[in-house]
């Protein structure tokens, strides 16, 4: 005699976030400063014309090291304002400090964001025991979903299995943004709990969706956001052979962006298009020339066009 027993793949699939979210930058003027009508005009952009279900406020690709927690309330604010309406607003409030990281979390809520994404401690190195106490509390501050920022060649720390598992029993941890680039965990963690994964990784999302994830955080998605959606919902439809020529039609762009760090020639290819993003803040440099150019061969490897 044989008892069934439901397994993952059985389980009805949660994206709290849709498929496709990209981190947006943030833009700003020639001085350096915050250009809040940039950012309403880009976030329109980006859902209206790209496709993005959902955005990342305040994330790395935000330039987060460098904005002020003033500057990131602000730019929840108006992002919320603008596209809040037809898209979530996930507000990146992880710092290697738990007291603070609560504070930003506290006032993400209150300017409207409607979920937070929580970067594992950096710099400080916390064993597993410490990453499970840091994102507890930050959960239990909040009453919005959160997804866990797993990306340990920033951090310094991965967040393992075991402590993954005992994450998702908080109601109120739902999803993960795995940057870990370990397949075999990120299945043995979506086999065990039900976390919505999303790949962290561009070029990954392809091979992360057979294993259980269900969409993308973004950063090349900028520029190929329609497309990448197109991806994700051939896979979806089971139509791997579409899903398939769509991710080797846009590999040159999901690794491209990445030839220096993402937010610089993020910003140089909205430049480009005429779209909102000035420079960046330092320590980050605004792309060279030969950056530039580079930038234009890998959109058109990938059959954009980049002015």
């Amino acid at each position: 005699m044989t008892h069934d027993h439901p397994v993952a793949a059985e389980r009805a699939v949660s994206r709290p976030f849709g498929r496709l979210l990209t981190a947006m930058v943030t833009p700003f003027t020639a001085d350096g400063s915050l250009d809040l009508d940039g950012a309403v005009r880009l976030a329109n952009h980006l859902v209206d014309e790209q496709g993005n279900d959902a955005l990342v406020l305040n994330g790395t690709t935000g330039e987060s090291p460098t904005t002020t927690d003033t500057e990131k309330e602000r730019l929840i604010r108006v992002v919320v304002e603008a596209v809040g309406d037809r898209a979530r607003v996930v507000a990146g409030v992880g710092t290697n400090d738990t007291r603070h990281t609560i504070e930003l979390a506290e006032a993400a809520e209150k300017a409207g964001a409607h979920g937070l994404l929580v970067v594992t401690p950096y710099y400080n190195k916390p064993p597993q025991s410490g990453l499970l106490r840091h994102f507890t509390a930050v959960a239990d501050a909040t009453g919005l979903p959160i997804m866990l920022y797993d990306i340990p060649h920033r951090s310094g720390v991965p967040i393992a299995t075991e402590t993954m598992v005992r994450l998702a029993e908080h109601s109120r941890i739902v999803a993960v943004k795995d940057a870990k680039g370990d397949l075999l965990a990120t299945s043995w963690v979506t086999s065990r709990t039900d976390l919505a994964y999303y790949s962290g990784e561009d070029a990954l999302t392809l091979p992360t969706l057979a294993i259980g994830c269900v969409g993308l955080v973004g950063t090349s998605t900028h520029f190929t956001g329609a497309q990448t959606k197109r991806m994700i919902e051939a896979y979806d439809a089971g139509d791997t052979a579409t899903a398939l020529a769509l991710h080797r039609r846009l590999l040159p762009l999901f690794t491209g962006i990445f030839r220096t760090q993402g937010t610089i020639l993020v910003k140089a290819g909205l430049a480009a298009k005429g779209l909102p993003a000035g420079p960046v803040r330092p320590p980050l440099v605004d792309a060279t020339d030969d950056e530039i150019a580079q930038l234009r061969a890998d959109c058109a490897a990938a059959g954009l066009e980049l002015p």
